[in-house]
């Protein structure tokens, strides 16, 4: 099964080539993460959608928040709140390439939002974490800016 999951993942990777964002945060009709809160995850625990009402432009995307707190939290230092790698998958900027994600597939590792590309690539990412990590944050400085 987990080779299955690896040779799924490689054929997703090659062809997610073609239509992978330049973008440095992984945007769906320019709103940050599918328009979920990323504050949310960290004071409520879970995915919550955020509101047009309370929404703020930062790195070339509209972020959305649920709340003003959330919102007055985020605007005060973004980077303690946004997901790393832009909110591109994890598991995918190890292995050097921009994947998008689904928003069920947080999680938060030493005070830093991580999300994956689907629930399967989840399960590899959690059993990895560490090393994974490690070779995220190599490969991000050069991948951000790359379709």
């Amino acid at each position: 099964m987990k080779s299955f999951l690896i040779s799924m993942a490689a054929i997703f990777c090659i062809t997610l080539a073609a239509t992978a964002q330049k973008s440095a945060v992984f945007v769906t009709k320019g709103i940050a993460i599918k328009g979920y809160d990323p504050v949310a995850f960290f004071v409520e625990s879970k995915a919550v959608k955020g509101s047009d009402t309370f929404a703020y432009k930062w790195q070339d995307a509209t972020w959305l928040f649920s709340t003003k707190a959330n919102l007055a939290a985020f605007k005060a230092n973004p980077e303690q709140y946004a997901p790393q790698y832009g909110g591109y998958c994890a598991y995918g900027t190890a292995d050097n390439h921009k994947a998008p994600t689904e928003t069920d597939t947080w999680t938060i590792v030493k005070d830093k939002l991580y999300f994956n590309y689907n629930a399967a690539v989840k399960k590899e990412w959690l059993q990895q974490q560490e090393e994974l990590i490690k070779k995220a944050d190599k490969n991000w400085a050069l991948l951000k800016d790359k379709e």
